[in-house]
């Protein structure tokens, strides 16, 4: 009975080392460290191979709790209005000064707090944006169930109608974006110079230059990022991830949710 046990414990403390490092291969390593652990857990409680990987299938079939509990009975908000927001205080987001003047050292000047309720979920948006460059970029922090994340993001705009985004989002996201919304996801742990440099390598690699991106008005930003998530749910409507019920409401739909739990294997195999 010792050896299972300490083969269980070493491989569940070598999968969280591993994970604990920054480079990919080695976190890829320890996820799949972690597998084993719950393999072992199966195969030794049973002696069955077959109960194991059950025990690691189990992972994977996990996030359908959250789909059919919560995500099955979500509403959308089809028309998200941005209103000015007083900043949330230094207790509920501490890293918001530091945060605006690691943007602000990059040439970006701050332009608004803006945010938005909608059942249980709140944002809050601090918008900047850099002339020179013609990109807009954010600090959002999110509040939901009574637990917070924040992400950073860079948005610059074609004049032909095209949007590329540069975020560090830190989990998989639940819809699909339109054809002219072109995304690149970065580390969390990026610094906010390393992201903008990432994402001037982004606008380079789509042949973007500053001459073929639109200008944007301080003024109208908030504007703008209201008619991206307009067009977020008219473009998952058309495809059917989403779906209005008789009352009007947007929910998702049952291919919808099989979309946002493919979505949840991808970024595990990513991450």
């Amino acid at each position: 009975m010792a050896f299972p046990l300490l083969l269980i414990i070493g491989t569940l403390l070598l999968g969280i080392a591993l994970r604990s490092f920054n480079h990919p291969l080695l976190q890829k390593l320890g996820a799949l460290g972690i597998l084993a652990t719950s393999f072992f857990i199966g195969y030794f409680l049973s002696g069955s191979v077959l109960i194991g990987l059950l025990f690691v299938a189990s992972w994977f079939l996990l996030p359908w709790v959250e789909i059919l509990t919560r995500l099955r009975r979500l509403r959308l908000e089809e028309d998200k209005n941005l209103r000015r927001k007083t900043p949330p205080s230094s207790e509920a987001f501490p890293q918001l000064d530091e945060l605006t003047e690691e943007i602000e050292k990059e040439g970006f000047t701050q332009v608004d707090d803006l945010g938005w309720a909608w059942e249980e979920q709140i944002q809050f948006f601090r918008l900047f944006y850099h002339e020179q460059e013609r990109t807009q970029a954010a600090i959002c922090l999110i509040e939901q169930d009574g637990a917070a994340f924040y992400y950073l993001s860079l948005s610059s705009r074609g004049k032909n109608g095209e949007i590329w985004t540069t975020w560090n989002y830190p989990f998989f996201y639940s819809l699909q974006f339109a054809p002219q919304w072109k995304v690149s996801r970065v580390k969390t742990h990026l610094s906010f110079y390393q992201m903008n440099e990432s994402h001037l390598e982004f606008l380079d690699s789509h042949a973007a230059g500053p001459d073929d991106l639109a200008e944007l008005s301080p003024e109208a930003m908030a504007g703008g990022i209201q008619n991206d998530l307009r067009l977020q749910i008219s473009h998952n409507l058309s495809t059917g991830l989403l779906r209005r019920n008789a009352e009007g409401e947007i929910r998702y739909s049952w291919r919808g949710m099989m979309f946002v739990w493919l979505q949840f294997l991808r970024d595990s195999v990513r991450l």
